[in-house]
């Protein structure tokens, strides 16, 4: 068995909770088994990019996978050899919604702050 390049971990709030993971289990079955799966490439890949990973610049990386209804992303930072799974969204422009970017940009702080 081949022996992941990156540890995946999902990114928890000061009230312990997982929001990628919440995230996640709102989706279809078949949307959650592709966003999974394409995680995993990158978790055994790494480094990889175009058309599955892209930098978003200040650290944030996005995994991108196709789905039922459009287009996951779910932002990761990278920590050492650990993938943070810091945000997941279904990507309904051509633009990443500032939202979303913004999200991601904050939590990476709480993530800094914390070590």
């Amino acid at each position: 068995m081949r022996t992941p390049i990156l540890n995946v971990h999902f990114y928890e709030s000061e009230q312990g909770q997982e929001p990628v993971k919440q995230w996640l289990r709102l989706l279809p079955q078949g949307d959650k088994k592709s966003i999974g799966e394409d995680i995993k490439t990158v978790q055994f890949g790494w480094p990889l990019g175009m058309p599955l990973v892209r930098h978003m610049g200040d650290r944030i990386w996005e995994v991108r996978s196709k789905v039922g209804n459009g287009i996951a992303r779910v932002m990761f930072v990278l920590d050492g050899n650990s993938m943070i799974l810091i945000h997941g969204f279904i990507k309904k422009q051509q633009k990443t919604p500032k939202p979303d970017l913004d999200l991601a940009k904050e939590r990476i702080k709480k993530l800094r702050n914390r070590s």
